[in-house]
């Protein structure tokens, strides 16, 4: 089972990332190009990518059960706060960088290897795939806030601006977020889902053709943009690795545990928290300039970190449980 997860999973993003770094070790983008790969990840491909996922949910889906949907997304949502802090307070990096930071160290990359980690372990019942699939959408409807959040973040820091460096007002930094595609589709799908409006199946084909090519690119261009700096690992980036695959999914099962959640819903949960970083983080980093080499190298150890906390994660749970 992990020897599958490892093969089918792990390793293809780091397949992936190499090819990028190989493609730009030799020379086969220049910069603005690289650029230009990364705002079409940006603006078009995970905007489309978060409108398809976030809309083919349903509001029931959302409040089948209210307590797992509630844990998971403010503690989604609480520990990207707590990575932005200690990135700002402890390692003394500007409000852009840990921006950039707790999109990528405090979220997970549910929409890309939930499934595909989860249903191997758990099975693929009707209980066990609607418990994932709340964790699913749960996941991808947080960073419907936390992307706002991070890119208003950066707006106000001046990241987005003109590339002076200059600090934005606060409605300024507001409105600068709030024109970014990947801020107004997910709010835009979230705004649908919860009105109950259903779209037609016919719509999806026209935005998952591009949406597909998110993931995929998101890690090439991460392949990329490590080239482009020095591959660090420090205490930094160990404690990043660290706070996404063992800290946040901690805090989480924790919480679940005191809310009343056992068993295999809170197992599902702890390990879809504990999955490697989601690659919005990395894009918006790479496209703004902002954060890049540790955000990379956060990716790259945490990914590889992963294959050892999946094993933990399913022999803790229960003893975790125990103890409350």
């Amino acid at each position: 089972m992990f020897f599958n997860i490892i093969f089918n999973d792990i390793v293809p993003i780091f397949v992936v990332m190499a090819l990028g770094y190989a493609g730009a070790k030799m020379n086969a983008f220049t910069p603005s190009q690289t650029q230009a790969l990364n705002k079409v990840v940006l603006n078009f491909a995970l905007p489309a990518a978060l409108f398809v996922s976030i809309t083919k949910a349903t509001r029931a889906m959302l409040f089948e059960d209210l307590t797992l949907t509630l844990v998971s997304l403010i503690g989604i949502v609480a520990l990207f706060f707590v990575c932005y802090w200690v990135c700002r307070k402890v390692f003394h990096h500007t409000a852009a960088e840990a921006a950039v930071c707790g999109l990528t160290a405090g979220s997970p990359t549910i929409g890309f290897l939930g499934f595909a980690v989860l249903d191997p372990i758990y099975g693929a019942t009707t209980q066990t795939g609607l418990v994932v699939a709340i964790v699913a959408i749960v996941a991808i409807v947080a960073n419907a806030v936390i992307i706002p959040i991070g890119m208003y973040l950066m707006s106000l820091a001046g990241a987005m601006g003109s590339g002076n460096g200059s600090s934005s007002g606060t409605g300024s930094a507001i409105l600068n977020a709030v024109k970014q595609p990947v801020v107004w589709c997910p709010t835009l799908a979230v705004v649908i889902v919860l009105l109950g409006i259903k779209l037609p199946i016919a719509v999806y084909p026209s935005f998952d053709l591009i949406a597909h090519a998110n993931s995929g690119v998101a890690v090439f261009a991460a392949g990329l943009a490590l080239a482009t700096v020095k591959f660090s690992v420090n205490t930094e980036i160990l404690w990043n690795a660290i706070f996404r695959v063992f800290i946040t999914p901690l805090c989480i099962a924790i919480a679940a545990i005191l809310c009343g959640l056992s068993g295999e819903k809170l197992s599902m949960l702890t390990m879809a928290c504990a999955l490697p970083p989601a690659f919005s983080g990395i894009i918006i980093g790479s496209r703004y300039n902002v954060y890049v080499q540790d955000g990379a190298s956060i990716l790259a150890v945490s990914t590889l970190m992963f294959a050892f906390a999946a094993p933990f994660w399913i022999w803790f749970c229960p003893i975790l449980q125990s103890w409350f």
